[in-house]
């Protein structure tokens, strides 16, 4: 199977091919010509091992990601599963009617992370899949782990900010996030308590 592009951004492309003889994803850190060879390297090469070393925890934390097959370091990709479902983006469009069931699920999610340790760094909608009745993360590329309560401040202040621009038509789905993550977060009134802190720097600045 050859391989075909099925996604690029500023810092990587994806490519959709085979791994042993299952369908699976390629993502390969994009060369930055303004950057000095050997750093640009080194930085690739960094943020390739910390964005599997996020996705390895992740799924020990009990939050569904893609199966890593395959690190090559010397050109930094990471061949993974390939997730065959829909966007949560795309589901809480067509399909109102289930977004109370998804957005607890993504409360439950977060909250796995972040009692962890783990953040995502860029949670939006859009790197999140369902697949059957389980929502997969994707996109470790902004994570980290062993994160303080700055860190995931930060994840919760920016899916707010994806909720009121791609789904403002649907009420009070983001509330439905945060009571299923205050649910199961251990130190969920210090992390909202620096969301708010977080809010108001930006009001500031």
């Amino acid at each position: 199977m050859e391989s075909t592009e099925i996604g690029r951004g500023a810092e990587a492309t994806v490519r959709l091919t085979e791994y042993l003889g299952r369908p699976a994803v390629v993502k390969s850190r994009v060369k930055k010509g303004y950057r000095h060879p050997d750093l640009d390297r080194h930085l690739r090469m960094l943020r390739t091992r910390t964005e599997v070393r996020v996705m390895v925890d992740a799924r020990k934390a009990g939050v569904r990601s893609p199966i890593i097959y395959d690190v090559d370091l010397e050109n930094e990709e990471i061949t993974m599963e390939y997730m065959d479902g829909e966007s949560v983006k795309h589901i809480l469009d067509e399909h109102p009617e289930r977004t109370d069931e998804i957005c607890r699920k993504i409360g439950s999610m977060i909250a796995k992370l972040h009692n962890n340790k783990i953040s995502h760094g860029d949670l939006t909608t859009s790197n999140m899949i369902m697949v059957g009745d389980e929502i997969c993360m994707i996109d470790f590329s902004m994570g980290d782990t062993r994160v303080d309560i700055e860190q995931m401040g930060v994840d919760i202040r920016l899916l707010e900010r994806a909720f009121t621009s791609a789904h403002s038509t649907i009420d009070g789905a983001f509330d439905i996030i945060l009571t299923a993550y205050k649910d199961e977060m251990t130190i969920a009134p210090q992390v909202m308590a620096k969301v708010e802190e977080i809010k108001g720097r930006a009001r500031y600045t």
